[in-house]
């Protein structure tokens, strides 16, 4: 049965149907998209409190690139780049969400303040279950096929939805087993990471039949190069259009949370789309009930 509430760490959401807004703040010199953009304390913060101001729900801090070819970072770096954010944004009024798989990382950003846990492995590496189990943190299981380095190398299934929905319900049931209660799971197909364009369109289009036993799902779509193969290889900042659009797809397919880089334009479209929905402005009321 579907629970009423996604628990996120400090913060206790109630799922109405209002879907969540994530804002991306990578402080990397290489992402794809924004790389270099946030990398210092300072530009970092900026950034983050501009997101604040543009309606986002969720922070989600990543110090490592998994653009595909990415290198793996040193832990240690990991942790110089993102618990300065941690700790200065812990008490900002928004959950934070760590955009990591290393079992250190997570232990540390948690004890620092961190809400969520939003794993690309899908909390498959050696010990990163039991960094997670305790607690109340919200956690983000993705698929990914293969690794960063190699996995936009030729991917191949026989049928992408079917295999990505029996992997999330594979690490469902390994969650499950350590103790973590269902209130606490998100699931995020992993739209390019192993995957053609024609495998995020496909995914995309059923992703009804990605969640697990009623599980919230997270679409993170936004600028993606699936849509500059649609747009004809725009660069990733010309593609907040169409990412919009993903997003609005997303949700009307059941997406909980949208990840995306352009919070502002996301969230106009959001509230126009809540309105719509429900056929009036006379009552109209955005805000998440927490």
């Amino acid at each position: 049965m579907q629970s009423p509430i996604f628990q996120c760490g400090r913060y206790r959401f109630v799922r109405n149907g209002r879907p969540l807004v994530m804002g991306i703040l990578n402080v990397t010199p290489d992402s794809f998209s924004d790389g270099g953009q946030h990398a210092t304390r300072d530009t970092a913060l900026r950034h983050a409190e501009q997101m604040i101001g543009e309606g986002v729900d969720i922070i989600d801090i990543g110090g490592e690139s998994s653009r595909p070819g990415s290198i793996a970072l040193p832990l240690d770096a990991e942790l110089e780049r993102v618990m300065p954010i941690v700790e200065a944004l812990r008490d900002c009024g928004k959950p934070l969400s760590i955009d990591t798989y290393k079992p250190e990382v997570m232990r540390a950003t948690l004890a620092a303040g961190a809400d969520l846990i939003n794993d690309i492995w899908g909390f498959r590496r050696p010990g990163a279950v039991e960094a997670v189990a305790e607690g109340q943190a919200g956690l983000c299981v993705m698929h990914m096929q293969r690794d960063p380095q190699t996995m936009q190398e030729d991917p191949q299934y026989a049928d992408v939805v079917t295999e990505v929905h029996d992997f999330l319900a594979e690490r469902v049931a390994a969650l499950r087993a350590a103790g973590v209660a269902d209130d606490r799971i998100t699931l995020d197909p992993g739209f390019g990471f192993g995957k053609t364009p024609d495998h995020n369109l496909k995914l995309l289009g059923q992703l009804p039949r990605l969640s697990v036993d009623g599980l919230p799902l997270l679409a993170g779509v936004s600028r993606k190069s699936m849509f500059g193969a649609i747009l004809g290889k725009r660069a990733p900042s010309e593609r907040i259009a169409a990412s919009v659009a993903g997003a609005l797809c997303a949700v009307e397919r059941g997406a909980y949370i949208v990840r995306v880089h352009d919070v502002q334009q996301t969230v106009d479209a959001l509230k126009a789309w809540w309105a719509i929905r429900r056929e009036t402005i006379s009552d109209f009321n955005w805000e998440v009930q927490a």
